[in-house]
């Protein structure tokens, strides 16, 4: 009798603890099912497992399909760092036997227990944590292998069947709650991906229209930066294909590349390329880079923002073609131009009406110089104030020809012609027709002449070369020929009341000899010398010379016979 009341005791002391692991586990099943947070699911089942087996260390490893291991996740009680980056090989001590066999394994004390494949990685792990007693259990859920769930002591003790079955079960509340969560989180950031890819597609979608219509309605390379900068809050600079800026936006956006390296220079290509802290696309067109744009003022870029930027530099790529087919198009009206007004053959008032044509129309009542540059003339490069003068540039006969606003002297042209080793005849005024032509032709034998006196590298116009410029000429203006060789002299005997051309006249007259010259003058040598001296400051150094004592010379006759 006693015996049967001692077996009731402990049936009823089983079915209690029974009854108080299974509300335990619905209470565990409750709060795993509340769980949104993959992590924060993982340190509930390792603190239950550890509460309701009653062990000083619960633990919980995933498995790694890539790698083919499982991995320590989470734990509750541990204090060894080593333990807790653990790795456990398939069939590797007992949790890598429980996931190879997907079977639960115990032992009251693990480190001597030769039924497990020991390894000094895994047994160094578990010698720091102090861990004997270990039971492990696989978490399954539909067949796939999820990881394992453990309990652990720090002493030697015994894991009875039921424990085992407990922790089973916890095991697989789990292993199904994991798999849930890893769903929900993975659904949510597929969601997620959809709005920012649609948010994106909107964006990209505004951002394509807001660039057609800057093409349409005939927007520059300016229009496409400012769009740029504003649709992605960044700065932006427009770089042509040798490094030069064409367009910036955005408050911040650099003067200068950053770190010295020039524009140009950036490795970049139709794609989007980060460099340093800015992003760079090429604006390429039938395989050409026109230039480049540079972004930055951004820490990253979404894969949306990214492909607005190489739109935009297909854009910017268009709109730079256009820009140059159509300054090609305007060079070559502009050369036709030219090419009749020089050739006579064509209506002066039919040449001002294609003028007018032109974008932006050149100047059509001015007087014009005409300038013929001969000599390597492929990189001519006009610079202001020429280039605020100039109304028509091209080739033309072998030569390249200026026509300029008037008046405009040889000498404005000498920093070309150095700079650009050409030599340049330059004539005028002229007015478009007879006249235009008679002006080119003079400029053609004018240049010619040069070059055949050695005078390249500079600028000249006709009275320049004194006597050679006036061979050849259709028509000579005596007078300012004079002026322009002798103007200085004349106005200071006229201001001063002097004679210092008489003074001249008697010193070539007398071969040149000053004191000669003082008898003829009834002078002391000494003052005719103190004139030439004069009459140096005026003409300059070198009118002596032979070459210039001869232009010099010839003005004084033709002084004469204007006076005669």
């Amino acid at each position: 009798m006693i015996a049967q009341m001692e077996d009731l005791r402990q049936l009823l002391a089983a079915s209690k603890k029974r009854e108080a692991e299974l509300s335990a586990l619905v209470d565990v099943a409750r709060e795993l099912a509340s769980a949104r947070d993959p992590g924060r699911v993982l340190d509930t089942i390792v603190h239950r497992a550890r509460t309701l087996i009653g062990t000083d260390v619960a633990y919980l490893t995933l498995y790694d399909a890539a790698q083919g291991d499982t991995y320590m996740r989470a734990t509750d009680g541990s204090v060894s760092a080593a333990f807790q980056q653990l790795r456990l090989p398939l069939g590797a001590g007992l949790g890598g036997l429980v996931a190879k066999t997907y079977k639960p394994y115990w032992t009251e004390d693990y480190p001597s227990d030769r039924r497990f494949r020991h390894t000094s990685s895994i047994d160094d792990a578990v010698g720091e944590e102090g861990l004997v007693a270990i039971c492990g259990t696989p978490l399954i859920v539909e067949g796939a292998f999820v990881g394992v769930l453990f309990a652990s002591n720090r002493t030697r003790r015994p894991f009875s069947r039921e424990e085992v079955s407990l922790l089973g079960s916890l095991a697989t509340l789990a292993a199904v709650t994991i798999v849930q969560v890893r769903a929900a989180a993975e659904t949510a950031a597929a969601l997620e991906q959809l709005s920012a890819a649609h948010a994106g597609a909107e964006h990209a979608a505004a951002a394509h229209d807001r660039f057609a219509e800057i093409v349409l309605s005939g927007g520059d390379v300016d229009a496409i930066a400012a769009a740029l900068a504003d649709l992605l809050d960044v700065w932006v600079v427009l770089v042509d294909a040798a490094g030069n800026q064409l367009a910036t936006a955005g408050h911040t956006a650099p003067s200068e590349p950053a770190g010295g390296i020039p524009w140009a220079d950036s490795p970049v290509s139709g794609r989007l390329t980060r460099i340093g802290d800015r992003w760079v696309v090429a604006a390429t067109a039938k395989g050409e880079r026109l230039g480049a744009l540079v972004i930055g003022g951004v820490q990253d870029l979404s894969g949306a923002d990214q492909r607005i930027v190489e739109r935009a530099a297909v854009v910017t790529a268009l709109v730079l073609l256009f820009r140059r087919q159509a300054a090609e198009q305007s060079r070559r009206a502009r050369a036709d131009i030219l090419a009749d007004a020089l050739s006579g053959t064509t209506d002066p008032r039919a040449l001002v009406d294609r003028l007018r044509l032109l974008d932006p129309p050149p100047p059509t009542s001015c007087q014009l110089v005409v300038a013929v540059c001969r000599g390597d003339h492929s990189a001519v490069r006009l610079s202001a104030p020429l280039e605020d003068k100039l109304v028509l540039a091209g080739p033309y006969a072998g030569d390249f020809v200026l026509l300029l606003q008037g008046p405009t002297t040889a000498g404005e042209l000498n920093d070309l012609a150095r700079r650009s080793n050409l030599t340049i005849g330059v004539t005028g005024p002229a007015t478009w027709g007879p006249t235009l032509v008679e002006a080119h032709q003079q400029a053609t034998r004018l240049v010619t002449t040069m070059r055949r006196l050695g005078r390249s590298a500079e600028a000249a116009a006709p009275d320049d070369l004194g006597v050679a410029g006036l061979i050849g000429a259709a028509q000579v203006d005596v007078q300012a020929h004079v002026h322009h060789l002798l103007g200085a002299v004349l106005d200071y005997d006229e201001q001063r009341g002097t004679d210092l051309i008489g003074t001249l006249r008697a010193y070539f007259a007398a071969g040149q000899s000053p004191t000669r010259a003082a008898g003829e003058l009834h002078l002391h040598p000494n003052t005719v010398q103190q004139r030439l001296d004069r009459v140096s400051a005026l003409l300059g150094d070198g009118w002596q010379q032979p070459e210039r004592a001869l232009d010099v010379q010839v003005a004084l006759r033709l002084l004469q016979a204007i006076k005669e």
